[in-house]
């Protein structure tokens, strides 16, 4: 779970704000919040951010993305490293980007920070928080790295750390050179944490072919439940030659998929879904599409392609395993997603939302992070007061972050909603067009000349 998370001079965050998933004191739906007994907090299963275009949203999103990729992917050797600092501040641009991270794994809680810029890493640490101390299990200063001594391994550590290129960090190193210390910190951001952008596509459709698959029967529940129209999915064969596929990818399906292996492709711009194997007995590439089951007036199922499913639906679609995911009462995923409510009707992400939050108990560990221009969701008998936020950006381009619950005048009998549509609480865009966007006489249709 993610307990906090802070950023400075990333993107449109020039100064360091800290985004906290730390339940407050308010009383309003505790019995969904998840509680760490250890630790005596209680740590919030989901935070809505809200804001106008370009306020901050997306960039906070796309942090969140970069350090999973540079801490699970790593970079190459002598490459850069692809960071994005503050541009509108020419003394920023020049200036280290930092992120500090508080999570819970494995029912113990760690803070992994480090400072980079393009060329390399400059610090980096890990540190276990008990009820009461703290343990800094590495921490990094340029080339040099020192460990807890109460480690056993010191010898291999320090062989492990000198391994260790400039642009490269530790924690990802650590794992290539098989230093168990610290996996699961890797593994919590290689495994857990999971990013969902407004174009992404549910990856491994193919368990809709199944209808033994644990999420078979659930996905199809609910999208009857949601009023999709769609009362099954389900996957037909396909020949590998009627795949309005590029030559250079059907040669590539050729030599990579081996028997036993498989593939999923994703045709554009049909936005078809192939599942790719090779028949153990013939040798030979087969493929299944998947289909969605509409019932005609007798009664019978008739399959429509999933290019011809509306926008909606198709997110719905991709949407639906993550919430499953999230629900499940064992799950530890964090989901971030953003612009969850991309082509969707607000009732139906409502719906998805509670469908979640009813799931969550003291005992959760799951944790779902959205980006939203719906306000319609922006409501205390749903959500509580901090788990909601406001992304803003200033005069000089520089984003903030701010819980409502930070807000002394919203209560908790307070329409939140009416007070952030009149401007009371930030986070709204401000339009200054005036009348300039109105046609001149002689531009007007019809007019003269």
């Amino acid at each position: 779970m993610i307990i906090s998370v802070s950023l400075e001079n990333w993107m449109s965050f020039r100064d360091r704000v800290t985004f906290s998933m730390i339940a407050s004191r308010e009383h309003q739906h505790m019995e969904r919040v998840p509680r760490v007994e250890k630790y005596r907090k209680g740590i919030l299963p989901i935070a809505t951010i809200y804001g106008g275009n370009a306020s901050g949203k997306t960039n906070f999103f796309k942090a969140l993305n970069f350090v999973r990729n540079l801490v699970v992917d790593g970079t190459r050797p002598d490459s850069f490293i692809s960071v994005d600092a503050f541009r509108l501040d020419a003394q920023a641009t020049n200036q280290p980007t930092r992120f500090s991270f508080e999570l819970l794994v494995e029912e113990k809680i760690y803070e992994f920070s480090f400072t980079v810029t393009k060329k390399a890493v400059l610090e980096e640490s890990l540190t276990e928080i008990t009820s009461n101390s703290e343990r800094e299990l590495y921490k990094r200063q340029g080339e040099i790295i020192i460990f807890d001594k109460k480690f056993k391994n010191q010898d291999f550590l320090e062989f492990a750390s000198k391994g260790t290129r400039d642009n490269q960090l530790f924690l990802t190193n650590s794992v290539s050179q098989k230093v168990e210390n610290f996996r699961p910190i890797y593994n919590w951001f290689d495994d857990n944490l999971q990013l969902i952008a407004p174009d992404s596509r549910f990856e491994p459709f193919e368990r809709f072919f199944n209808d033994r698959h644990p999420i078979y029967e659930t996905m199809n529940k609910v999208l009857q439940g949601l009023d999709t129209g769609i009362v099954k999915l389900s996957g037909e064969e396909i020949e590998i030659d009627n795949i309005h596929l590029p030559q250079s990818i059907l040669v590539k399906l050729q030599e990579e998929v081996k028997v036993g292996k498989s593939a999923r492709v994703r045709v554009e711009p049909r936005n078809d879904r192939i599942f790719v194997t090779r028949n153990q007995k013939s040798g030979e590439l087969s493929a299944k599409r998947l289909l969605a089951y509409h019932p005609q007036t007798d009664g019978a199922l008739i399959p429509f392609e999933i290019r011809q499913e509306s926008d909606g639906t198709q997110r719905v679609i991709d949407l639906i395993p993550a919430f499953i995911e999230l629900s499940k009462s064992q799950s530890s995923r964090v989901f971030v997603v953003d612009e969850l409510d991309r082509s969707l009707h607000t009732l139906l992400t409502r719906s998805l939302i509670e469908f979640y939050l009813a799931s969550c108990s003291a005992k959760s560990r799951s944790q779902l992070l959205l980006t939203t221009h719906d306000v319609l969701l922006m409501d205390q008998q749903c959500l509580r007061r901090d788990e909601m936020w406001v992304a803003e950006r200033d005069v000089r381009g520089v984003s903030s972050l701010l819980s409502f619950n930070e807000y002394k005048d919203v209560r908790k009998d307070l329409n939140i909603r009416r007070s952030y549509l009149q401007g009371r609480l930030g986070g709204i865009p401000h339009i200054f067009l005036g009348g300039e966007l109105s046609c001149s006489e002689h531009e007007q249709v019809g007019g003269k000349g």
